[in-house]
């Protein structure tokens, strides 16, 4: 990355405080996918289905029982 890839952020308002903080969940984000990746980690049925179709996943309720 150069200078000018941060300045669409400025533009919305990112100071360097924020960028440094959106650098680090870009980078969190991105190592934690290959270190899954490298484990051979699948997602469960549920979230694979929701990247499927685009719906966003809807909180689990334990049934009583």
């Amino acid at each position: 990355m150069v200078e000018d890839d941060w300045q669409p952020l400025r533009d919305l308002g990112f100071d360097d405080q924020g960028l440094l903080e959106v650098a680090h969940i870009v980078g969190i984000f991105n190592y934690l996918t290959r270190l899954a990746d490298g484990m051979g980690l699948q997602l469960d049925p549920m979230t694979g289905e929701a990247s499927r179709t685009g719906e966003a996943l809807r909180p689990h309720v334990a049934e009583n029982g």
